[in-house]
């Protein structure tokens, strides 16, 4: 099976099996959504949804929220992975969106990264799923899928991982591909105990073979 065949493979399967894939963050808006995706990081989904209500009640936008010390955020967020960071770079972020870009969430890779706390990965998914871009996120479930399934190759980075993924995935699916592979990665292909046996992919998987 050649590289383009094992993509059109798997991206059959995942558009007609898995055709409304939608993020498990829950938001409403760009600004819901980079504050939810930041505190995502190495932490689950799950846990994030359990803070954010609370949190955006609280602060329900970046001027609200740049106008609370660290030390509030922090009471918020106590529960997820590494709340200390997470909450200074939220103030920080808040702050540099209220400064320079007018409290709105910029729609640009690199109005992203600038802000503090915020990543390539992160700022992928903005764009992706708040603003519409055809942006890939590589997240280690994204990373560790793409490697398995034989989709990228001599890509040890996940901004090489992004590149392989971007040239081969048709426009119109790269945001969904993202979704696919990720939660394929979360429930299926997982790190240390993935279910081969079970996986739907399995017959044309290089790892299982």
């Amino acid at each position: 099976m050649t590289r383009k065949e094992r993509y059109s493979y798997i991206l059959d399967y995942f558009s007609a099996n898995q055709p409304d894939v939608q993020s498990e963050l829950h938001y409403i808006n760009a600004y819901q959504l980079l504050v939810a995706t930041m505190l995502a990081a190495q932490c689950t989904d799950k846990r994030v949804n359990m803070v954010t209500p609370a949190l955006f009640e609280r602060y329900p936008d970046a001027q609200a929220l740049s106008a609370a010390s660290v030390e509030d955020i922090l009471s918020f967020v106590k529960s997820v992975s590494y709340p200390n960071s997470k909450a200074l770079h939220l103030s920080e972020m808040a702050k540099m969106l209220v400064r320079d870009f007018q409290g709105e969430v910029p729609d640009t890779m690199e109005g992203l990264t600038a802000l503090p706390g915020v990543g390539r990965k992160t700022a992928n998914v903005v764009l992706a799923f708040a603003f519409g871009q055809a942006a890939m996120p590589v997240d280690t479930h994204v990373f560790r899928v793409a490697h398995r399934l034989g989709l990228v190759k001599d890509a040890p980075t996940p901004e090489a991982v992004e590149r392989q993924l971007v040239r081969n995935i048709p426009h119109e699916y790269i945001s969904r591909a993202h979704h696919w592979l990720l939660l394929h990665g979360r429930y299926v292909c997982m790190a240390r105990k993935p279910k081969c046996q079970e996986c739907p992919l399995n017959s044309i998987c290089p790892s299982v073979q």
